[in-house]
């Protein structure tokens, strides 16, 4: 008899082998993120939920260090600042939450990462849109359907995964992928 748990694990690891499917949109991904910090531009991350937290660890595997020693980069989880969240939430709705940030802190020449299991968030797929007014790169990390926010991205990252725990764990592993490239190329 097959256990919970060894089906779940098995349903991952299929995941986890089909996620090379996408091994060149996080190349390009990880190239435009470079380019930005080696120009001295900076990284900006958001998303909801589960997707929050991955924003939360990305940038501080940026600005603290992933593997390597080298030098803080600049990076942002737009998650993180309460007062501006509930500030900008109360006085313009939860839907510009990200957008309202990118307008004050972003700039030409930075990335915008957005993360989004559906590709479909409000608050996600508006700080895209203010991002590319802004001139900045925009990245979405989402699952494999076809969403609003993988059309608008420069470079869309579409995990072949439709299973909201098995898109985070892809994004995750995409995540971390992107921080050993950037190790490479700023310590490297």
């Amino acid at each position: 008899m097959t256990s919970t748990a060894h089906t779940l694990l098995a349903e991952a690891a299929r995941s986890f082998a089909a996620v090379v499917e996408v091994a060149d949109q996080v190349e390009a991904a990880a190239t435009a993120i470079c380019a930005a910090l080696a120009q001295g531009n900076k990284v900006l991350f958001c998303g909801n939920g589960g997707s929050a937290a991955d924003s939360q660890h990305l940038a501080a595997e940026l600005v603290g260090r992933f593997v390597k020693e080298r030098e803080a980069l600049p990076a942002i989880a737009l998650t993180v600042d309460t007062s501006a969240l509930t500030a900008i939430a109360n006085d313009y709705g939860f839907d510009t939450v990200f957008a309202r940030q990118v307008r004050g802190l972003g700039r030409a020449g930075d990335v915008l990462v957005g993360l989004s299991t559906s590709g479909r968030s409000a608050n996600v797929l508006a700080a895209m849109e203010a991002a590319k007014a802004q001139g900045l790169v925009t990245v979405a990390m989402t699952g494999a359907k076809e969403s609003p926010m993988s059309d608008l991205a420069d470079i869309a990252i579409r995990v072949p995964a439709t299973v909201t725990a098995r898109i985070q764990e892809m994004h995750i592993a995409i995540g971390h992928t992107l921080c050993a490239i950037v190790d490479e190329t700023v310590a490297g």
